[in-house]
């Protein structure tokens, strides 16, 4: 029987080479942005010139949240403690994605589930977001990706990444089916607004570009990379190494529910 090999179409390295998706590495250094590096590796292909500009546009999508989001008190709070160690903090603040907060994946999910369903099922835009809303809410789910408790009236940076969705030429059917959908969930609502969050306009521009939902997660994790890092660093270089742990202390509104102060019984004391 032949031996099993690990096998993998991504990259290839051996003496004096170095292959990515079967081009050289280093003619890839210099002549592509990081932005086609990832669709590259991602896609298997190098993106076209509007791709390109989409991918990077979705990068920065969500690159800081101050302390709202997880990533960052997480980040700072290891490397209050371990100093030494700025990738321990970059590792914290990753592990906090995804989710519920910095992650497309759920609404890319949703975004190629009633893509499919309209397809299959030959419907209009307006009809395939009527009937995959009224099937969807059977399941009892949150539809994801729209609305934001800090921008109940439209999130900025959704709103710029679907201008430069049409002008690149990236916005289609997708997108245009979840912003239906979105129409009607706001009709359920009496009108009241629930617009488009970042995550889900980066997860429709990533559908747009056939980007797998499995790698939209991870694209979340890389927008909010330099956000990250650069709170690492801060942290470190603070004068008060302790201050975040200080300021959360202090604005701790916690209740303790155990056991009133108690002492050990006579016969566990042995010294």
């Amino acid at each position: 029987m032949e031996e099993a090999r690990l096998q993998t179409a991504i990259g290839k390295v051996e003496e004096g080479k170095i292959l990515v998706r079967g081009y050289p590495l280093e003619e890839l250094i210099g002549n592509l942005t990081y932005a086609a590096i990832l669709f590259l590796t991602m896609k298997g292909e190098l993106p076209t010139a509007k791709q390109e500009k989409m991918m990077n546009a979705v990068l920065t999508g969500i690159t800081d949240h101050f302390f709202i989001n997880a990533a960052v008190p997480a980040a700072r709070f290891v490397v209050a403690g371990n100093p030494a160690s700025p990738t321990a903090g970059v590792a914290a603040g990753i592990l906090s994605l995804g989710g519920v907060t910095g992650s497309p994946q759920e609404s890319g999910e949703f975004i190629e589930q009633a893509y499919r369903f309209m397809k299959q099922n030959h419907l209009t835009l307006e009809e395939a977001a009527k009937q995959f809303l009224i099937i969807y809410k059977d399941k009892k789910k949150k539809i994801p990706g729209f609305g934001h408790i800090l921008h109940p009236e439209g999130d900025p940076r959704a709103i710029r990444l679907r201008q430069l969705s049409e002008k690149y030429g990236i916005l289609g059917e997708k997108t245009r089916l979840y912003e239906a959908i979105n129409r009607k969930v706001v009709e359920s609502l009496g009108g009241k607004k629930l617009p488009i969050n970042v995550d889900g306009m980066m997860a429709a521009c990533l559908s747009e570009m056939e980007i797998d939902p499995l790698y939209m997660g991870c694209m979340g994790v890389v927008s909010f990379l330099p956000g990250i890092i650069s709170h690492v660093v801060e942290e470190i270089k603070s004068p008060d190494r302790f201050g975040i742990r200080r300021s959360f202390y202090q604005r701790l509104d916690a209740i303790y529910t155990g056991p009133a102060e108690r002492h050990l019984p006579k016969e566990f004391i042995k010294d």
